[in-house]
């Protein structure tokens, strides 16, 4: 076999394997896509699904929030806040829902959903906090044990039209 025959065949062999692989992720049916959050302060966010992959990024923040989008045996395929995807160990990821604060200059946090209650803390981008529950345009959060009602297009963690108590 020539140079250009295996190379071929290991490009004919790499492809099948990414297509049986992605063929795995798409046949579990029941598996939906979530917002979670990383579950220790180490977290490493692999290229593939074993630890065998190449390490892309490691995160040094637990509770940070993070959307689940497709399993595969024990791991996660993630999508962070920044747009990055890779895959997580599920020991790494809890169903505990967090947000983290987006936008520009400090996000209010109001005693009830109503927009004219009073503030009772001001949160800076990039702040990481529990999430109570959530209305068509506002969500109750949690930082340090005080709790208040923030408007939900400063927060990254929470699915377009949900809402729950």
């Amino acid at each position: 076999m020539g140079f250009a025959a295996t190379s071929r065949f290991v490009l004919l062999a790499a492809l099948g394997g990414w297509l049986a692989f992605n063929t795995a992720l798409a046949a579990n049916p029941a598996f939906v896509a979530h917002f979670a959050s990383l579950s220790r302060d180490k977290v490493y966010l692999r290229q593939g699904p074993g630890y065998r992959y190449r390490i892309l990024w490691e995160y040094h923040r637990r509770g940070y929030p993070v959307r689940v989008t497709a399993s595969y045996d024990a791991w996660r395929r993630i999508v962070d806040q920044d747009g990055s995807v890779g895959w997580i160990h599920q020991t790494m990821v809890t169903d505990a829902r967090t947000i983290l604060i987006i936008g520009k200059g400090r996000a209010t946090a109001r005693l009830s959903e109503d927009p004219r209650s009073p503030p009772v803390a001001l949160l800076e981008p990039g702040v990481v906090a529990r999430l109570r529950a959530c209305k068509p345009s506002r969500c109750k959060v949690e930082v340090d044990g005080t709790a208040g009602w923030i408007d939900r297009q400063r927060l990254w963690g929470v699915n377009a039209g949900e809402v729950f108590e």
